[in-house]
């Protein structure tokens, strides 16, 4: 009985091994570019791709990753890895097919008519083999249980939340969840009211169950993290006109852009 119990727990040592995120911290430092007024925050892949030291380094944070054992962690510490995970390996597989106009045009998952790169095994954690999906549907949405998620993984489409400028943490996580849900929800993007109807992320549409499973839910949701200008304009909203979401690519060379 001993002997099985100690292969599936983690061992002194794996339980001593925090995941250390100053290398994602620096390379978000030198490739982010934060976005204004609403815009999406954009990312160099190009610049990053073209210095092959800092992508390989890229490459190496993401491996360090997979050493860790997640499950020693605490729950807020383990939330904020998966996350930050899930980032940095989309910005890695964007990088390695760059040049794209969108995330969906690496078509690398499994199955003749897959779009995106969703689906592909990219890492093993533990012992086993993830996707992006598996870790947002089989991990994050399932064993958190938190709205927020949605706000703090990043897809590389200008129509996503924010790719934060800052690695997640289990210290700062409910603070950074909260600043990335006002961040997107009182954006055009998350949010928008015109004419009197409002147009939401599609986001809240896709994942309405993770939003209360109605409608309502997802007003409740955008009143939420609703700053004053958009609280306002919910007060006659009942429901939800349209949804929309630009899935082109949150590259900061997109033409006309500073670079």
């Amino acid at each position: 009985m001993f002997l099985v119990l100690g292969s599936i727990l983690p061992s002194k040592a794996e339980e001593a091994k925090m995941p250390d995120h100053g290398e994602w911290a620096r390379l978000l430092s030198v490739y982010l570019t934060e976005g204004e007024s609403g815009e999406p925050n954009r990312v160099g892949y190009g610049a990053l791709k073209a210095n092959a030291a800092d992508h390989a380094a890229l490459k190496a944070y993401i491996a360090a990753l997979e050493e860790v054992a997640p499950e020693s962690l605490s729950r807020d510490e383990r939330f904020a890895y998966w996350v930050n995970l899930y980032n940095a390996l989309t910005v890695d597989v964007v990088t390695d097919h760059y040049p794209v106009a969108s995330i969906r045009d690496i078509r690398i998952s499994p199955g003749f008519f897959s779009r995106g790169p969703w689906g592909r095994k990219l890492v093993t954690v533990a012992g086993r083999e993830l996707s992006l999906d598996d870790i947002e549907h089989g991990i994050l949405r399932p064993e958190f249980k938190d709205s927020r998620v949605h706000y703090a993984v990043n897809c590389a489409a200008r129509g996503c939340p924010d790719l934060a400028p800052e690695p997640y943490t289990g210290a700062a996580l409910d603070a950074m969840l909260d600043e990335a849900a006002r961040a997107y929800i009182n954006s055009p993007r998350g949010a928008e009211i015109g004419d009197g109807k409002l147009t939401a992320s599609s986001i809240f549409d896709w994942y309405r169950k993770d939003f209360g499973g109605t409608e309502a839910g997802v007003l409740a949701e955008l009143r939420k993290y609703a700053g004053a200008e958009l609280r306002a304009g919910l007060e006659n909203i009942t429901a939800v006109s349209s949804y929309r979401y630009d899935w082109s690519l949150n590259d900061a060379a997109r033409p006309g852009d500073e670079k």
